[in-house]
C-alpha cells in the first residue's frame, strides 16, 4: 500500500441489508448506502468491519430464517 493510499480517510458504510463496505469519506455515497459511524484508514475500517459484522447473511435472509424456525 502506498503512503498516499494509507493517508486517505475512508468511512465504513452499511446498506439496508446490513452488509458493510468501505468508501472514501470525502465522496458522495452510492444509492442505498449510509455511513456507519466509523472513519479511518482503509485498514482501520476493514478491521472495524471484521469486529462488527459477525453474521454475513443479508438481513432479509436472517429474518426469513428466524421466522421459519
Amino acid at each position: 500500500m502506498s503512503n498516499e493510499t494509507a493517508e486517505v480517510t475512508h468511512a465504513v458504510v452499511v446498506n439496508d441489508e446490513e452488509q458493510y463496505s468501505v468508501w472514501w469519506a470525502d465522496r458522495d455515497l452510492p444509492a442505498g448506502w449510509r455511513k456507519a459511524g466509523f472513519e479511518g484508514t482503509r485498514a482501520d475500517c476493514l478491521a472495524h468491519i471484521e469486529q462488527v459484522w459477525s453474521d454475513l447473511r443479508p438481513r432479509s435472509l436472517r429474518e426469513r430464517m428466524a421466522t421459519s424456525a
